[in-house]
């Protein structure tokens, strides 16, 4: 391995680490969470269960990380190759979308508003 992909690996690795920490936050978070910092999380009591409100948050910046890390070294796997920033850039974007995707899903399953609005 050269200083090369040491350096990226360690770049990578913090990220990651960074993700899967704000993971583990919402996880043991009792008070709801916010799926990214721009946005108010919803009150306790608009929530069917704050719990697995959370917890599903989690999840979803936890599995972020550990894609991140596997996008490096399948990455790094490739070699010198322009077709080793495909899986780099790839792992880092390409979940984001699948991560608001799954956080509507969630407003739409634990939002009390949500399911009000399905019983009338």
């Amino acid at each position: 391995m050269n200083a090369e992909n040491i350096f990226g690996f360690v770049i990578y690795a913090l990220v990651a680490l960074f993700m899967m920490g704000i993971g583990i936050v919402q996880i043991k978070s009792r008070k709801p969470v916010a799926f990214y910092s721009g946005e108010k999380p919803p009150k306790a009591e608009e929530l069917t269960d704050v719990s697995a409100w959370n917890r599903k948050h989690g999840m979803m910046w936890l599995v972020y990380g550990i894609i991140i890390l596997l996008s490096f070294l399948i990455g790094a796997r490739i070699g010198d190759s322009v077709w080793a920033a495909v899986p780099m850039i790839g792992g880092v974007l390409v979940p984001v979308i699948f991560m608001i995707r799954y956080h509507n899903r969630l407003r739409k399953q634990y939002l009390r508003s949500n399911l009000d609005g399905e019983k009338q």
